[in-house]
């Protein structure tokens, strides 16, 4: 029987300075990982990629491995890396179906989560194990953030977000879903009703507006909106998405597989500048979605979106306007994917805590918000940012809320 995984793992040299993980955002321990996989110490890989980051099945499916581990293979040098992926996502899925994870004593003090997004689900694992009473509140009915509200079901399956919040429970997280933090449950009430530190990872679900005329027609969605249920919307069968990032391009390809006959991307500048990744956007082309290159919207019509083209100046990153070029996109709907900001709800309703002109929350290198015993890490901080580097730093945010604990002891 072939085995893909175990030829992936026999190919590994196992380098002693290894660079796969080097350039692992979250420096995941890939020879050790492997070391155990070869003896068919499965488990026992899945509990090492586990304590290291708790979200490593997540990151198996979701990771751009081609700029981190899989780019940066010495294998690739001359021929093909390893996909070391593939392994962890195999290994992580063992470990979290076949171990029970055992909950602590939660003997420490109260703390307060406040969004299941990758960064809370970071810490509260985290905190968790280190014997905090933990709880997560919940926006939604359902934890997960942009991984269930924002990543398609064809790139993670929900039915793992649902596995990820069944192991929250078993290691004594609290969760109280549909509860927004804010307008009715303030923060100060929080630290008034004895939670001695507060995270904050609420990520930015405010879609940013291009502020042109015809924005609040009926034939018109934000891609931040549209991702969170794309089955409900009636879209027709001509697509213009607006932006090239990530979120664009997640919805262009949502849109293909919930019966959009065409979709098209509309951007202001070429395939060099996009900041989508080049794995979505080869996907994308494999998809069939086309693009619409320097090009950007004007207005927006019940038949379509009227664009204008640009041209890029010689021996510049700047660009201009073609005169006449004025034209009418045909399409039955258009979604507006130029990134996202964060909501106000906290901030809005506490004090002492500051943020700077986008809307994000002020912190210092280790996640310290300017409101005692307020920590906060995720795209709330540094604006859309991936999954894997939203894990990185809440790890980080997670030892500085236990040294804020203990100061207080």
């Amino acid at each position: 029987m072939y085995d893909f995984n175990a030829i992936e793992a026999n190919r590994c040299l196992v380098c002693k300075k290894a660079k796969c993980q080097l350039h692992c955002p979250i420096s995941t321990p890939i020879p050790e990982v492997i070391k155990l996989y070869q003896s068919g110490a499965v488990c026992e890989a899945g509990a090492m990629l586990f304590k290291n980051n708790p979200l490593s099945v997540i990151c198996s499916m979701v990771c751009v491995h081609e700029e981190q581990c899989k780019g940066h293979c010495v294998l690739g040098v001359k021929g093909e890396p390893i996909s070391f992926y593939k392994i962890e996502e195999e290994v992580s899925m063992k470990f979290l179906n076949e171990r029970t994870l055992l909950m602590g004593e939660r003997n420490l003090e109260r703390i307060a989560i406040i969004g299941g997004g990758p960064a809370g689900i970071t810490i509260a694992f985290i905190m968790a194990r280190m014997g905090y009473d933990v709880t997560l509140f919940e926006a939604h009915n359902k934890i997960g953030g942009v991984l269930r509200y924002g990543i398609p079901e064809y790139r993670l399956s929900n039915q793992v977000v649902d596995l990820i919040e069944e192991k929250l429970i078993e290691v004594g997280v609290k969760i109280r879903p549909n509860t927004l933090i804010g307008p009715v449950i303030t923060l100060d009430r929080l630290f008034e009703d004895g939670y001695k530190a507060a995270f904050i990872g609420t990520g930015v679900w405010n879609p940013k507006t291009l502020i042109i005329k015809g924005e609040t027609l009926g034939n018109v969605h934000y891609a931040i909106d549209y991702l969170k249920s794309p089955e409900v919307y009636r879209l027709g069968s001509h697509v213009a998405v607006i932006g090239a990032g990530n979120v664009a391009l997640d919805a262009a390809r949502s849109a293909i597989r919930n019966g959009a006959e065409k979709v098209t991307i509309v951007y202001r500048k070429g395939f060099e500048d996009m900041p989508a990744t080049q794995q979505e956007i080869r996907e994308a082309l494999e998809d069939g979605i086309g693009f619409e290159l320097y090009q950007y919207p004007v207005e927006i019509k019940e038949e379509g979106v009227v664009i204008k083209a640009v041209k890029r100046l010689k021996d510049s990153n700047q660009f201009e306007e073609i005169t006449g070029s004025e034209k009418l996109f045909k399409a039955d709907t258009t979604i507006i994917a130029i990134s996202q900001s964060p909501r106000n709800n906290i901030v809005a309703n506490t004090s002492e805590l500051s943020t700077n002109q986008l809307g994000l929350i002020v912190t210092d290198e280790s996640g310290r918000t300017t409101k005692e015993g307020t920590f906060a890490s995720g795209d709330v901080v540094t604006g859309a940012r991936t999954v894997v580097e939203a894990i990185a730093h809440a790890k980080v945010v997670a030892t500085t809320m236990d040294a804020y604990c203990r100061s207080l002891r």
